[in-house]
């Protein structure tokens, strides 16, 4: 009986460290695929840490768009990757950014942060855990509420106008946005799958409402978390 016992815990105990994970598949170039995401609060921020985990292999030089936050009237929060290979976050504007200098997404999933904070202006991406240096944009700015989350395209109009040569080709997980920007440590915990991780607090892709459009493949693959657990990050 005892030995029973023992194998239900155990078994209990790695079903626990797992679960199913879903994965966002853009199998070609379109300009009709997308997932338009709905956040669990509006967009009215003065502060935001969002992250992902994405892999392309669209490697020649063209734009990425990876991110894309529209309101009827602007592009509020766009993510991309530029034509040489750079990462930019744009807010309210598609000409003026912030650019970084980073390793180059691949084939292999890269876990990736941006941090912005409108009293300082302080602007940072994150790579697998590790923070760029810090750049000043947008101080003073908000982020306006009411618009849309798409991943996939960048709509040029509300939902719509679409660029086959800016669509994402490739895999994308594990999106989660805060209202505020996450310590280096919580950023780390999410890089590292760790069990006490945050979550997101508007958008939290464990509890994700989303409407998949044109050929975008859903799928779920087998996660396992990681049981270090941090005790420095309180």
């Amino acid at each position: 009986m005892k030995m029973k016992v023992t194998v239900v815990l155990l078994l209990l105990l790695v079903l626990a460290s797992a679960t199913d994970c879903k994965v966002f598949v853009f199998p070609e170039e379109s300009s009709s695929a997308y997932v338009q995401l709905t956040p669990m609060k509006p967009l009215n921020l003065q502060a935001f840490t969002l992250c992902m985990r994405v892999a392309t292999q669209i490697w020649y030089k063209r734009e990425i768009i990876l991110f894309a936050y529209r309101t009827q009237g602007a592009d509020e929060l766009n993510v991309w990757r530029e034509k040489n290979g750079r990462l930019s976050l744009y807010l309210r504007s598609s000409k003026d950014g912030a650019f970084f200098t980073l390793p180059m997404l691949s084939a292999l999933p890269t876990h990736l942060c941006v941090t912005w904070d409108s009293s300082t202006g302080n602007t940072a991406f994150w790579v697998d855990g590790r923070r760029s240096m810090l750049t000043i944009y947008r101080h003073g700015h908000n982020v306006h509420p009411n618009g849309a989350i798409i991943i996939g395209q960048d709509p040029d109009s509300f939902l719509g106008k679409f660029d086959v040569h800016q669509s994402f080709v490739g895999e994308i997980t594990d999106v989660h946005m805060f209202d505020s920007v996450l310590r280096e440590c919580q950023i780390e915990q999410l890089y590292a799958k760790q069990y006490n991780a945050p979550s997101g607090n508007v958008l939290n892709w464990d509890f994700l409402k989303y409407k998949i459009h044109g050929n975008v493949v859903e799928r779920y693959t087998y996660q396992e978390y990681s049981k270090k657990v941090s005790d420095t990050c309180k």
